[in-house]
């Protein structure tokens, strides 16, 4: 589903873009307090624990994400562009205090990245303003939808549907 100006259009059917850019969204969770394991960090040691967590995963961005991201939009003979890792970006979100980005003490799909979401209402896109994240490699059910015998998988899984056999 696609959500914009408080639309909901459903994308079921087979769509092939000519956008030869795309745009990605690595880096606004990990600056801006999007990850569950946030708001775990903020109730277990407050602010401070927060920051320093969030801090660290500045740091390590291309070292875990950004590598396999880039790797996976060339595999599609796109250009990624990630306006998040922008210095001029990085280094305002750095200057800014983190309760200027977030609010772990509202709702999830509230408190998380609500910088970015007062953004996304002003510019009329009110329903998305609101949903909760939900990663693509995690949160799209795609193991349910593939048979996973538990339903769940973890990203360090190796993934015996796409082994090939040499035969």
């Amino acid at each position: 589903m696609l959500y914009c100006h408080g639309n909901q259009t459903d994308v079921g059917t087979h769509y092939t873009s000519t956008a030869k850019t795309l745009f990605i969204g690595i880096g606004a969770d990990e600056q801006m307090g999007g990850y569950a394991r946030h708001r775990t960090k903020f109730r277990s040691e407050g602010w401070e624990g927060l920051v320093k967590e969030v801090e660290m995963e500045t740091k390590r961005l291309s070292k875990r994400n950004l590598g396999r991201d880039d790797r996976c939009v060339a595999d599609h003979q796109r250009d990624g562009q990630f306006p998040f890792l922008d210095e001029t970006v990085v280094d305002y979100l750095q200057r800014l205090p983190m309760t200027s980005k977030l609010d772990l003490t509202l709702p999830r799909g509230v408190g998380e990245k609500r910088l970015l979401r007062e953004v996304a209402t002003i510019l009329g896109c009110h329903v998305a303003a609101m949903l909760p994240k939900r990663a693509i490699q995690f949160g799209s059910r795609m193991a349910k939808a593939a048979g996973s015998s538990n339903g769940r998988e973890l990203g360090s899984d190796v993934c015996n549907r796409l082994l090939s056999s040499d035969d």
